[in-house]
This record gives C-alpha cells, sequence and structure tokens, in this order.
C-alpha cells in the first residue's frame, strides 16, 4: 500500500499516540491500583496487632486448630474482605480458616512481613496463601503466648471475597471517568495533530507542486520567492523552496543555453555550407568548362580559368583553417606561451603583411604608438588576432578609406584599438558580435569566424575584446578594442611577469 507522506506522518503520528496513551492508561491503572493497596494498608495497619491482644487468644495456654478456626470465621464474617492466617517462627501456617482445598501454599515469606513490622514505606505486598504466585497487600503482628516461640498473625487485607466482589462491579466511577477523559484527550490530540500536520506540510505540498509543475513544464522559469518570505533562515523547508528555485532557474537558463547552442550550431553549418557550397560551386564549374572545351581553349584562358579555380580554392583551405583553429581553441587544443615582445615591431610586420592588400583596394594603413610598449603574451596568438582584425577592417573599408591601429599604455597594460571608416557593424548583428550567431560575414570572407577566433584567444589570455564608437571615425566604421599586460624590460623582471601571468 502507498501512501502520500502527510498519510505517513498521520499514521505514525496515530500509532504513537495511541501507544502512548494505552500506556498512560496502564500507568493510570496501575498507580490508581497502588493507591488504593497504600491506602487500605495503612487504614489496617493496627488490624493484626488487634486480633493479637483479643482476650480469646492472648489468655489461651494452648493455641488450637478448632479455636483458631473459629475465631479467625468470627473475624472473617465480620469483614469479608480479609483472610487471617497463623504462622510459626519459620513462617510455616498453623491456622486458617480457608475452605478445603483453596490453601495454595504451606509456608509464606516472612522478609515482608519484617519490613511491614519495622515500619517501612507502603504499600509492601506478601505472599497469598490461595495463590501460587499472587502477593497481596497485608498486616501483620506478632503473637506472643507462653511459649518461647514467636508465632505472626498475618492478614490477607484483600482476599478472595474482595476480589470476586471487584470482578463482577467491573470499573469503578474514579477509573471510568479516568479512561474516559484519556479518550476525549486523545481524540482532540488527534485533531490537533492533524491540523498540525496539515500546517506543517502546506509548504511541503506547495513545493511538490512546484517540482511537478517544473518536471511537465520544463521550458517555464520557476523564479525562487522573494528573499523577504525566505527570511528566517532556520526554517528548513523555507530554505528548501528557495534552494529549489534556484536550482530551477539554473536549470532553465542552462535548457535554454543548450537550446541556443543547438540554434547557433545549426546556423554555423547553415553559414559555412553556404560559404563553402559558393567557391566549390565556382571551382566545379571551371574544372568542368576545362575539361568540356580543352580543345577549343586558347592558353591564355586555360591559365584565366585556372587562375580562377585556384583562388577559390584558396578561399576554401583558408576557411577550413580557421574552423579547425576555432576548434582546436574552443577544446583546449592550444595553451598561450606568455613572452615579451615589443608590440610596435610586431604592429609594423603585419602592416607589411597587409601592405600589398591594402594598396589594391587603395585604404590607407595608419598607427597611433605611444612609445614603444613591451607587452607580455603569446606572440603568435597576439599576430593572429591582429591579422584577422586588419583583415577584416581592410575588406570592409571603402577605397580613400583607412584602417588605424592606436596603442595606449595604461597603468598595468596596453590598450590596442583596431578602426577603419567602412560602413560599420550592421545593427542587428551588434547582439551576435563574438557568439556563434554571428558565425560568418556572408560575403565569403570568413570575418565572423575570425571575430570568434580573435574572442577566444583572448580569452586564453585573461582579455576580451570589445565593440566600441570611436568619436574620431565621425561615427562611422568599427572600432575593435583589447588590452594586453605590460611586461617589465629586464631579464628578471620579465621571466617573473611571466610566471606571474602563467600562474
Amino acid at each position: 500500500m502507498k501512501l502520500t507522506l502527510s498519510q505517513r506522518l498521520s499514521l505514525v503520528f496515530s500509532v504513537l499516540l495511541l501507544a502512548s496513551c494505552g500506556v498512560s492508561a496502564w500507568l493510570q491503572i496501575r498507580a490508581n491500583d497502588m493507591r488504593e493497596m497504600e491506602v487500605v494498608q495503612g487504614l489496617s495497619r493496627g488490624l493484626a496487632g488487634s486480633i493479637a491482644v483479643n482476650a480469646q487468644l492472648t489468655g489461651t495456654e494452648e493455641m488450637g486448630p478448632d479455636s483458631v478456626r473459629r475465631l479467625f470465621d468470627q473475624l472473617m464474617t465480620v469483614n469479608p474482605s480479609v483472610e487471617v492466617y497463623l504462622l510459626d517462627e519459620t513462617g510455616k501456617i498453623i491456622g486458617n480458616a480457608a475452605p478445603p482445598g483453596r490453601l495454595k501454599r504451606q509456608q509464606v515469606d516472612l522478609a515482608p512481613i519484617r519490613k511491614f513490622l519495622d515500619g517501612r514505606m507502603l504499600p509492601i505486598l506478601g505472599d497469598d496463601p490461595r495463590s501460587e504466585n499472587r502477593r497481596k497487600v497485608f498486616s501483620a503482628a506478632a503473637l506472643r503466648s507462653n511459649r518461647p516461640e514467636v508465632h505472626y498473625i498475618y492478614v490477607i487485607l484483600q482476599g478472595e471475597e474482595h476480589d470476586r466482589y471487584v470482578a463482577h462491579a467491573g470499573i469503578n466511577a474514579v477509573l471510568r471517568v479516568t479512561l474516559l477523559s484519556m479518550a476525549l484527550v486523545a481524540l482532540l490530540t488527534l485533531v490537533a495533530g492533524w491540523a498540525a500536520l496539515r500546517w506543517v506540510t502546506r509548504p511541503l505540498h506547495k513545493l511538490a507542486d512546484t517540482m511537478r509543475r517544473f518536471d511537465t513544464q520544463a521550458e517555464q522559469p520557476v523564479v525562487p520567492p522573494p528573499l523577504a518570505q525566505t527570511a528566517n533562515q532556520r526554517d528548513e523547508i523555507a530554505v528548501l523552496e528557495t534552494s529549489f528555485g534556484q536550482m530551477a532557474a539554473r536549470i532553465n537558463e542552462q535548457w535554454h543555453t543548450l537550446k541556443q547552442m543547438d540554434h547557433d550550431r545549426r546556423e554555423v553549418v547553415a553559414n559555412i555550407s553556404h560559404d563553402l557550397r559558393t567557391p566549390l560551386t565556382s571551382i566545379h564549374g571551371y574544372l568542368e568548362t576545362l575539361a568540356a572545351r580543352d580543345a577549343t581553349l586558347d592558353a591564355a584562358e586555360r591559365q584565366r580559368y585556372l587562375a580562377i579555380a585556384l583562388g577559390q580554392s584558396r578561399k576554401v583551405g583558408r576557411l577550413a583553417q580557421a574552423l579547425f583553429d576555432l576548434a582546436r581553441l574552443e577544446h583546449g587544443g592550444v595553451a598561450p606561451e606568455p613572452e615579451a615582445f615589443m608590440l610596435n615591431d610586431l604592429i609594423q610586420d603585419v602592416f607589411q603583411k597587409f601592405e600589398l592588400l591594402a594598396q589594391n583596394g587603395q585604404v590607407r594603413l595608419e598607427a597611433e604608438l605611444d612609445g614603444n610598449a613591451m607587452v607580455m603574451a603569446d606572440l603568435g596568438m597576439i599576430e593572429r588576432v591582429l591579422t584577422n582584425l586588419i583583415d577584416n577592417a581592410i575588406r570592409h573599408t571603402p577605397a580613400g578609406g583607412a584602417v588605424t591601429v592606436a596603442v595606449a599604455k595604461r597603468s598595468q597594460a596596453v590598450e590596442i584599438c583596431i578602426r577603419d571608416t567602412g560602413p560599420g557593424i550592421p545593427a542587428e548583428l551588434l547582439g551576435k558580435l563574438f557568439k556563434r550567431p554571428f558565425a560568418l560575414s556572408g560575403e565569403g570572407h570568413g570575418g565572423g569566424l575570425g571575430l570568434l577566433i580573435v574572442h577566444r584567444i583572448l580569452q586564453l589570455h585573461h582579455s576580451s575584446i570589445e565593440l566600441r564608437t570611436d568619436p574620431a571615425a565621425n561615427s562611422t566604421g568599427a572600432c575593435f578594442c583589447f588590452a594586453l599586460p605590460l611586461a617589465t624590460g629586464a631579464a628578471g623582471n620579465i621571466n617573473s611577469s611571466i610566471n606571474k601571468q602563467i600562474k
């Protein structure tokens, strides 16, 4: 049988309450019996002594069985609840008024009698001669006669007649009221306990409903409760609810991130497929032309077709290499190896690499340097960063424009900005820069993929790149800025700075 948490708590609470009530009732009955025995024994403490000083026994030289039985019969007639016995010095019963066959013991333990005679705390229980193992309250007194040995008057205060009457009379009024009150208390406690359990488990039910809704509607955000509602950090359920809300919010955020990454991946694949399809189609078309018209083409046309196909092949190769480099950067295939180098020398080398391309596009390459800064970074990776940014800037700058590399020293770093006078970044792509949705430029140059490589390289250098609006360019074009740490000139300081950067 499967029960809910509330049902299990209610069942356990009910069982414990009933068990507690049962134990309490038993203790109450036991205490009532002990109290009754104490009262009876206390009131009848001197009964055996009164019998002992009875003239008929005291003046008797020889206590015969018949005289003892007649005396005991008279006493038990006056008080039917008592049973009187005469014991010798060893506790053996030498006189009684019990009906034939009713006596189950022939000897009584004298230890309780001695306690009674010494005035110990009541109640004191002694052996019942009419039972093999039962013990009852009694009254006892020493009986001294002309003989040297000591006898005892032993009186059972709650004899068989008392037990028979109690069995027929049933539960007395006091006990009946006690049991009734305990039953009423148990019922009220059950009702109060059920209400308390409902109040205690209500937040758990609410949390369970929230968890079920989160499980069935995972795309809907689960907002943690306000801090004011969970200010008491000692409330475990409130802390659990807040923790689940925060966990659910993180899971929801990660779920949306995964969906966005999947969407980005699909878009990257689509963009790459588009940029690959164009040069591959061109290569295939020119090769087919060469194969079909080889006999009719002159040498000049053949060389022109081959040059176009070769150029498209180089474009495919650059794109494949860029994809390979990005995959290695993103999956930890490469790690930067910092070293100290002069930034101005690296910028000059990169300018020489693009001098011919800039001249063909009628674009000026300019540098705004702030002294000769020595930086600490991976030389090859930073060269790739400058190469990608300047290449993108030249390709997107119209004839007559300029591409400027500005270097400015800061307190502990050098800031490098590459700006152009081109059309700038479209507004719809501003939010997608350096993210997977902005995979390629759409013009076949791989600009977007180059920006992803730049972004990842700078992340490995614990730096970042950002797009700024450059007032010097009259708010046209694009301006990408990043920073690199400064390095000291001395060899020892350089090594120290390298170790610090690696750590």
